[in-house]
């Protein structure tokens, strides 16, 4: 299938853009502009946000009205780049629609903070998620975007049992990039820019064969909780995410896999941009509805 109108404006704007992976990209630059562009953006109210020492990990805690279950969310960037600000728009959504109070986890990134960094602070979340007045006894989900879905994965397999669900949107799983979509559905996002990020985040290049880096290669699959997979058609991480989807279903794990045709990696979280957007954020509370129990 074609790209769909929006996603072939979104891969035409960032081709004129310099790539992560060029000589003397500004991290420091292009993470305060997107801070900037956030905070020009339009945001949803929420019955309360608030910023929370989370077992000594900043996080921000929206709650709607009447919540009953809590989604624990890591933001994607490629481990790089994002936070709880720029992700705050999404995360608002996601709670409002789902009912559900969603934790946005601020760990810390790469180049400054290597592995395990981010799989440690949003595993430390999540315990402190179990126990928090006000979130403790009620279902508790891990959620993320490309990165942020690796790390969300991470967390789910680190503590077995805790999790009533997982959502995982196009995660980013493989640092071989092995996979026939890089090569056949890289649009908008070159398998250069993949391995710059694996490159930022692992310590050294033993990292790169840990499951709790690489969680395809982990041996503790079957002892996921329900899982949702959403990948995008035209993104060279979709066969990775569709590949997990199998290894699941083939550990006995109860799991949904699904496509958005026509778009591209990042959809989800530009909902001015892109109206599958929207779609996808009510197909996953639906989804989170389903298994609060």
């Amino acid at each position: 299938m074609a790209l769909h109108p929006e996603a072939r404006r979104a891969v035409a704007a960032a081709a004129g853009q310099p790539g992560v992976h060029e000589p003397g990209y500004d991290i420091a630059l292009a993470r305060a502009e997107a801070r900037a562009a956030a905070a020009a953006g339009r945001r949803e109210e929420v019955a309360e946000v608030r910023d929370v020492d989370a077992g000594g990990v900043p996080a921000r805690l929206y709650l709607p009205d009447g919540y009953d279950g809590v989604v624990l969310h890591a933001h994607g960037g490629g481990f790089v780049f994002n936070d709880v600000d720029v992700h705050d728009a999404a995360a608002r959504r996601l709670a409002n629609r789902s009912g559900m109070a969603v934790l946005s986890v601020d760990y810390r990134r790469p180049p400054e903070h290597r592995f395990p960094a981010a799989p440690d602070d949003v595993t430390t979340v999540l315990d402190w998620a179990t126990g928090a007045p006000g979130l403790a006894g009620r279902p508790l989900f891990a959620h993320g975007d490309s990165a942020g879905a690796n790390l969300a994965l991470v967390a789910a397999l680190r503590r077995p049992g805790v999790l009533a669900g997982v959502v995982l949107i196009y995660p980013f799983l493989d640092p071989t990039a092995s996979f026939d979509s890089y090569r056949t559905a890289a649009d908008g996002f070159e398998p250069a820019e993949a391995a710059w990020y694996w490159q930022q985040y692992a310590s050294g290049p033993e990292d790169l064969t840990d499951p709790d880096l690489a969680p395809l290669r982990s041996a503790r699959l079957g002892e996921l909780p329900p899982t949702l997979i959403v990948t995008a058609e035209h993104d060279p991480l979709r066969d990775e995410g569709e590949h997990l989807a199998l290894l699941l279903a083939d550990a006995g794990v109860e799991v949904i896999a699904s496509r958005a045709l026509g778009q591209v990696h990042g959809f989800w979280r530009h909902a001015e941009v892109f109206p599958a957007a929207e779609a996808l954020t009510r197909q996953v509370a639906g989804w989170l509805r389903q298994h609060r129990g």
